[in-house]
């Protein structure tokens, strides 16, 4: 995969950390750089591809960016824990293994700073975390991603394991209310309060099932079903079934052709419904990583791989001796605006971009797996 280790080495020459070129949602917005859930995707895909690799290279840019937002005291700029986003624990991810690599002092400060925002993190009636301060009451599946695999380590690594029963609890919470009982597959957000225009006034569920937040659900679990201790043995082989499930659910809806996966899953037939980069990249990389952890037997792999090779076929090309990744939907998320009303017609809608760290960071991660195979 001789262009996939071209197309990186291009996307790391061309940016900084004051200007990351895959962070297209901050380009169009004009915005300064901050503390986000894009770069941070992006850089513990990298530090992924330096520990299969060893090139000096990678974890020497990994270290510089992230070294960049996190001062001294362990304060991370443009960073206010009592924001309480989700969002923004995901790039808390990456300073575990910055901190082991480098041994940082400020970086183990700074998760104390990550881990702090989740302590008052306002929640549920059911226990769960909000999605963000501005969106009460809401559980989104994007969020268990940005922040239970950081939660759960954190409480393994510092914290006596102390809080690991209330992050699995929370997974269970979204199996039990967000899940489709016809198809299994989740819907992408839950308003506990059944306020929000968006939701249904019965069940407090959104309309669809959006697939870069079933995918975003997927790598939640597998990322902490690897974190969790022997002490949790049963608990692990609870969320090993529900994951098991919902890689059987979305199996069915797999494109024949490409291996990828629509952007609203069930509708592939329906135009304007598309192929979807992220959503595919990372269920590519969920299934091939499940298979090399047990979690799914080998028989999955190929399933994993087919949207692997897919991606690369129909959306990674050269364009004036550039290499460009297409198809990824650049934001999707509900209420705020009346605009994200969680429609169909509204997934049609969001723009489709290339070279977002969205859909960049879980190819590099499922490439990851594919080296590991082949080693």
């Amino acid at each position: 995969m001789e262009i996939l280790d071209r197309y990186i080495d291009q996307l790391l020459e061309k940016s900084s950390p004051q200007a990351p070129i895959w962070n297209i949602e901050k380009i169009r917005q004009g915005a300064k750089p901050s503390w986000n859930y894009i770069d941070g995707c992006m850089i513990n895909a990298i530090l992924e591809l330096y520990h299969i690799k060893k090139n000096p290279a990678y974890l020497e840019f990994a270290d510089a960016f992230i070294d960049y937002f996190v001062c001294e005291d362990g304060s991370i700029l443009s960073y206010d824990p009592k924001e309480y986003n989700l969002d923004n624990v995901n790039a808390g991810k990456t300073l575990f293994d910055l901190y082991k690599l480098t041994g940082k002092a400020k970086y183990r400060k700074a998760m104390d700073t990550v881990y702090s925002q989740l302590q008052g993190q306002p929640r549920t009636s059911t226990g769960n975390f909000w999605h963000k301060l501005i969106y009460p009451n809401q559980i989104w599946l994007d969020g268990l991603y940005m922040a239970q695999p950081f939660y759960m380590q954190y409480e393994l690594t510092f914290n006596d394991g102390k809080n690991c029963e209330d992050s699995y609890q929370q997974f269970l919470t979204v199996y039990d209310k967000m899940r489709d009982l016809r198809n299994g597959l989740y819907y992408h957000a839950y308003d506990d309060s059944r306020e929000s225009f968006w939701c249904d006034k019965v069940t407090g569920l959104s309309d669809n099932f959006w697939l870069r937040a079933l995918g975003w659900y997927a790598m939640a679990l597998i990322d902490t079903m690897e974190v969790m201790p022997e002490s949790m043995k049963e608990e692990k082989e609870t969320l090993g079934r529900i994951y098991h499930e919902l890689i059987d659910s979305m199996l069915p809806y797999q494109d024949e052709e490409t291996g990828m996966w629509y952007q609203v899953v069930n509708r592939g037939g329906i135009r304007p419904n598309y192929l979807e980069t992220s959503g595919s990249a990372i269920f590519a990389y969920a299934i091939m990583k499940s298979v090399r952890l047990g979690f799914l037997d080998d028989s999955y792999f190929v399933y994993g791989k087919k949207a692997f090779d897919g991606i690369c076929k129909k959306y990674l090309s050269e364009e004036n001796g550039e290499l460009q990744l297409g198809g990824i939907c650049l934001v999707a998320g509900l209420g705020n605006k009346e605009m994200r009303e969680g429609t169909f017609d509204y997934y049609m809608r969001e723009p489709v971009v290339k070279n977002e760290a969205k859909g960049v960071a879980p190819l590099i991660l499922a490439y990851v797996e594919v080296l590991m195979t082949e080693q």
